[in-house]
C-alpha cells in the first residue's frame, strides 16, 4: 500500500498576514511548516499541490527535500485534481493538509491515515468552518462531493453525502491561520512551526 501526505498551498494573500510581513513569505512559511510535519511521518510519501502560478510553485519547491513532487491544481477543484495525479502514481491512501495550519500535530495526521483502514474517507474539521485535513482512499469514492478544504460547510456536505455512517470517519479538529485572531492560537510551547515562528519573531511578534 502506498500512502501520501499532500500539502495544499495557495499564493492567495491571507487575511491573517500581519502588517509589515510580506504576504508571499507568510504563505510560504506556513506551508513549509506543514510540509515539515508531513515529511516527518513514517511510511508515507510527501507532495505539495499548488494552487498558484509556476513562479510561486518554484518558491515552494525551494523548501522541500529533493524529489518531492510539487504539482499544479486548479483553485476551484484542488482535491479532485490532486486525487487524479496521485492515483496515476499508484497512491492508495492520501491525506490532504491545509497549508495554513503550521502547528498541525503529526499525531493528528497519523489518526487520519489509520481511519482509512475502515472508512473510505476521514476528516479533521477546522475551527471556524471548513477542514484542516481530509483523508481519502484512491481512487476516491463516487459519493465524495467535490469540495475544497475551504468550503465552510465541508463537514456537513461530507456527512450528508456518505452512504453509511462507517463510510466517513472523523478525528479531532485543529485551527488554521485564516484571520488576524488566529495567530493567537499558535502555541509557542508546541514543537515545530519554526518557519512561521521565525517570520513572526523577526517582525517583533
Amino acid at each position: 500500500m502506498k500512502r501520501a501526505a499532500v500539502v495544499v498551498v495557495t499564493a492567495e494573500p491571507s487575511p491573517a498576514c500581519p502588517p509589515g510581513i510580506d504576504p508571499v513569505e507568510f504563505r510560504l512559511a506556513m506551508a513549509e511548516d506543514v510540509y515539515e510535519t508531513a515529511a516527518g511521518l513514517c511510511l508515507s510519501d510527501t507532495a505539495l499541490a499548488c494552487c498558484a502560478d509556476a513562479e510561486f510553485a518554484e518558491r515552494v519547491a525551494e523548501f522541500t527535500w529533493p524529489g518531492t513532487p510539487v504539482f499544479p491544481v486548479r483553485a476551484a477543484a484542488p482535491l479532485p485534481d490532486a486525487c487524479a495525479v496521485l492515483a496515476d502514481h499508484g497512491v492508495d491512501h492520501a491525506v490532504f493538509l491545509a497549508g495554513d495550519a503550521p502547528d498541525l500535530p503529526p499525531l493528528l495526521v497519523g489518526k487520519l491515515f489509520r481511519a482509512l483502514g475502515s472508512a473510505e474517507a476521514a476528516l479533521s474539521p477546522a475551527h471556524g468552518g471548513g477542514l484542516t485535513a481530509l483523508a481519502v482512499r484512491l481512487p476516491p469514492p463516487g459519493w465524495l462531493p467535490v469540495a475544497t478544504l475551504d468550503r465552510p460547510d465541508a463537514v456537513q456536505a461530507l456527512a450528508a453525502a456518505r452512504p453509511t455512517g462507517r463510510s466517513l470517519a472523523a478525528v479531532p479538529g485543529w485551527h488554521r491561520v485564516r484571520g488576524p485572531g488566529d495567530l493567537a492560537a499558535l502555541d509557542p510551547g508546541l514543537e515545530g512551526w519554526e518557519a512561521t515562528r521565525a517570520l513572526l519573531a523577526a517582525d517583533g511578534r
